[in-house]
């Protein structure tokens, strides 16, 4: 990867990917993890922010998050953002700590978890591939405008290609990483 265009064309995949990692990570797949609560904005001092600016998460126990929440003024915002995040989980407060148990998945749920991770790892799939169609326009255009020859072009192609492969592969194996979780839990 000597070409400049190619490091942004593996820049903007790896992105890609990372979007998905993110996206993995918020699937409640019936296994705590303090993950989970990162989309829960919270209520405090006159604005929303992020739950993990009011307090600490952890996963303590396998079915269990907890928020060591710092004010304790602040407990019964964050339980309640906790139920009002749609995550489909209840939040009950105890002192300073909130306490989020974490159900078991029956198999209708794991289902739908899997067809979620399904989606999400598709529209991964199109975003690199969009991030190709740009690469090989930029190579076209770049040929045209005489700024590499045609066997450059060619080479360059390849390695475009090459990065796309790559990055479908990783695609394919965090799905699949992802549905082994969601069945096994």
């Amino acid at each position: 990867m000597t070409h400049p265009k190619l490091a942004d064309v593996n820049r903007r995949m790896d992105s890609a990917l990372e979007v998905l990692r993110k996206e993995f990570a918020g699937l409640r797949t019936g296994r705590a993890s303090a993950s989970l609560l990162e989309p829960v904005m919270v209520e405090a001092y006159g604005q929303t922010m992020p739950i993990t600016q009011v307090g600490t998460v952890s996963a303590p126990e396998p079915r269990l998050i907890t928020v060591s929440v710092w004010d304790k003024g602040m407990v019964a915002a964050v339980a309640k953002a906790i139920g009002a995040a749609g995550l489909g989980l209840n939040a009950q407060a105890d002192g300073t700590t909130v306490r989020v148990p974490i159900p078991e998945l029956n198999q209708e749920r794991r289902a739908e978890l899997a067809k979620v991770a399904g989606k999400y790892s598709e529209e991964a799939r199109v975003a690199v591939r969009n991030v190709r169609r740009d690469g090989m326009d930029l190579l076209k255009k770049a040929e045209k405008d005489r700024e590499i020859s045609e066997d450059e072009h060619k080479r360059l192609a390849e390695e475009v290609q090459k990065l796309t492969d790559a990055h479908i592969k990783k695609i394919d194996e965090a799905l699949a990483s992802k549905e082994k979780e969601i069945k096994q839990v």
